[in-house]
């Protein structure tokens, strides 16, 4: 399998196991509402979610589109399409509003009548995935633009009386180093699933990782080969995933279970519910399978809720306890079916 991509393979990045799957989750199921990543510099955050996009499937648009438009919503029209890879859009931590979301050009408007939009970072993410590295240094202001984008799916612009309202379906991956400040609680509830990855010192697989980080550079080429087969055979599990989703189903016992445990760590409002049964049907989905499990629960479970627990300022309880105190919980509450 040949390949231009210069991004590392993602079946080859090696200790990251929950960032992995989240960001897999959140691509069998769009709905489930990104992710936040969370991890000291040199992790593998950026690495990681700029190799997603090599898994996945190429979107069919009307040529040169820059909303990136799926043409079958317009069959009764002759139009010319391609194909494209899924987009994959990085918004720049200098970015202002214009760039985000476009800009009226009200001369335009007076002058021809055309082209008096132009669209923005949210118009080339639609369809695809919006990264924001370092998101917990953006202004608040563009945090809620994306956040609200991310959940309406339509990006609208106005300028002077004039609304450009255009579609902007994409899925927002965020990722930040803790030094530098965390998101408000009120941002980091609206985002799906939260991952917290740390530095990895066990030598022999810290070894590993450079190593192979070096024979990577050394020969793009041939090494990507080596990982071809676990790339195709990672994308169809991802496709059949995708396809059997609508399929999953959740016995009410095991939902109800979940809205417990939400209750018993006090989760304010539904979206701790409502993103743990997706998350559960999204991995029961990529493990070929037509039924939630307890265990498709329970691990998922900590990144469906953990940032959504209120902080008390007299709790020390770290964040590896913190997983902990969920998992009991939720150990305890499913061991009475």
């Amino acid at each position: 399998m040949s390949t231009n991509s210069k991004n590392f393979p993602f079946t080859a990045i090696t200790g990251q196991d929950e960032m992995k799957l989240a960001l897999i989750l959140n691509v069998i199921d769009p709905k489930i509402g990104g992710v936040m990543i969370m991890g000291d510099r040199g992790t593998g955050k950026s690495t990681t979610i700029r190799s997603l996009v090599d898994l996945l499937p190429e979107i069919k648009r009307i040529k040169n589109d820059p909303f990136n438009t799926n043409p079958e919503k317009f069959l009764d029209l002759n139009l010319t399409t391609e194909n494209i890879k899924t987009p994959m859009v990085e918004l720049p931590l200098g970015a202002t509003e214009d760039r985000v979301c476009g800009t009226i050009n009200i001369k335009q408007i007076f002058s021809s009548g055309d082209h008096f939009y132009e669209p923005g970072i949210l118009a080339r993410a639609n369809r695809g995935l919006l990264y924001v590295d370092e998101i917990n240094l953006l202004d608040d202001h563009l945090v809620d633009i994306l956040l609200d984008s991310a959940a309406s799916g339509w990006n609208t612009v106005e300028r002077e009386g004039v609304s450009i309202k255009h579609p902007a379906q994409f899925i927002l991956i965020g990722s930040a180093n803790p030094e530098e400040g965390e998101l408000r609680p009120q941002l980091l509830d609206r985002f799906g699933l939260f991952v917290e990855i740390k530095t990895i010192n066990e030598p022999k697989l810290r070894m590993k990782i450079v190593e192979e980080r070096i024979d990577f550079e050394k020969n793009t080429e041939k090494w990507y080969e080596s990982y071809s087969l676990d790339q195709i055979s990672m994308k169809e599990k991802i496709l059949n995933a995708q396809n059997l989703l609508n399929q999953v189903i959740i016995d009410p016992a095991y939902q109800l279970k979940i809205s417990e445990i939400c209750s018993q760590l006090k989760v304010e409002g539904m979206r701790g519910d409502i993103v743990s049964t997706r998350a559960a049907k999204a991995l029961a989905a990529f493990e070929n399978r037509k039924e939630v499990t307890v265990e498709d629960i329970k691990k998922i479970i900590t990144f469906s809720l953990k940032h959504r627990l209120k902080k008390d300022p007299t709790d020390s309880l770290s964040s590896t306890n913190l997983n902990k105190k969920i998992l009991e919980l939720a150990e305890t509450i499913f061991s009475s079916l």
